[in-house]
């Protein structure tokens, strides 16, 4: 039996298992870790089963350790980290991704869960690469480095919510430290990611997710934000297989990418085709965002952190178009892609519902 080539921590989530789904088609072996370790394990094989996975591919090359990104060291047995001797590639996918965080405990999951995965990887004899996953907005704070004077953390937390902040200050960590470390590092700052390409499976229900369930429910009479508001989005399986070829094809010590399909509509159309598909009326109001922002969220229904998201900039993609070209890569229409996830979450969460049909 091989030793596994990568390790992924953060597998059982909603990027996650796709991610290893992706790996193990490609006939690698990966350890994931999990905080119970192999006790907890039994969802992720099941899903993996259900999406294909065979069971040579699962017993054979499928390895579970016991792993907490909050302790240094990951809290690895000794018998765990021999398992992982030759581990080629760490890929750090955990976070916890929620709004009404408290600073403490959105730092010891997002900067400390960060730190602890990165300074285990610089400790491997035959690392090739580090994989840390950010966020879209993430990396816009040139200048700063870890630690945080308190000023700017406490201005970076007022500003943006515990989630989002710590996120980014996680990224900042990374990146401060993986040269001192000697690490070589790949960041991947992905958009939204919605469904997958063919079946529109989603998963997750945070952030975008809301809108469709509330244009389902009839709970969303206007959106915030203007008709040049973009959130970018991205099928999780296109992530899925950019974020397993980034070890061919990334050298040297930093390289940053934003994955995000460039072709986007702005966010009211973007609500317009799920409702089309939803059979449904999309709003028709457009607040400003610092209108919502002073409303009171029992009015809006609006969870302040997430009016960050809420902008009209533009991304530079450049670096992960190019890496996306040399895999052969491309993304799935994105107008389909949205209709398709939205009618998704709609048959998942809300049992019997029956979207109208595409084109109808």
């Amino acid at each position: 039996m091989t030793h596994p080539g990568t390790l992924v921590l953060g597998a059982t989530g909603f990027i996650g298992r796709w991610y290893v789904l992706e790996l193990l088609e490609r006939g690698e072996h990966v350890a994931i870790g999990l905080r119970g370790g192999a006790a907890r394990d039994t969802g992720l094989r099941d899903w993996l089963t259900a999406h294909g996975a065979s069971p040579d591919a699962l017993a054979d090359r499928l390895t579970t350790v016991a792993a907490d990104i909050t302790r240094p060291g990951l809290g690895l047995s000794r018998h765990d980290g021999e398992l992982l001797a030759g581990v080629r590639d760490t890929v750090n996918l955990a976070a916890r991704y929620a709004f009404g965080l408290t600073r403490a405990d959105a730092r010891t999951a997002n900067v400390d869960g960060a730190l602890h995965p990165l300074r285990w990887a610089a400790e491997r004899p035959a690392l090739r690469r580090h994989i840390h996953l950010s966020g879209y907005r993430v990396g816009r704070t040139a200048g700063l480095r870890h630690p945080l004077p308190p000023a700017d953390a406490d201005r970076l937390y007022r500003t943006l919510g515990a989630y989002e902040a710590s996120k980014t200050e996680g990224d900042i960590a990374v990146r401060t430290l993986a040269p001192e470390l000697g690490v070589p590092l790949t960041v991947v700052n992905p958009g939204a990611v919605i469904g997958h390409s063919r079946t529109g499976e989603a998963g997750q229900y945070l952030g975008l997710a809301t809108l469709v369930e509330q244009l389902w429910t009839g709970r969303l009479p206007a959106l915030a934000g203007s008709r040049r508001t973009v959130v970018p989005v991205l099928a999780v399986d296109h992530l899925a297989a950019f974020l397993a070829a980034v070890p061919r094809y990334d050298d040297g010590m930093l390289h940053v990418h934003t994955v995000l399909d460039p072709a986007t509509p702005p966010l009211p159309e973007l609500v317009a085709l799920a409702a089309h598909r939803l059979g449904v009326r999309p709003p028709r109001l457009l607040l400003p965002v610092g209108l919502v922002r002073r409303l009171p969220r029992a009015l809006t229904g609006v969870d302040p952190e997430t009016l960050t998201f809420l902008a009209e900039d533009t991304y530079d993609t450049a670096s992960a178009d190019a890496l996306a070209r040399a895999a052969g890569l491309a993304h799935p229409p994105v107008r389909r892609l949205v209709q398709d996830w939205a009618a998704r979450i709609v048959t998942d969460r809300f049992p019997g519902a029956a979207p109208a049909p595409i084109g109808g």
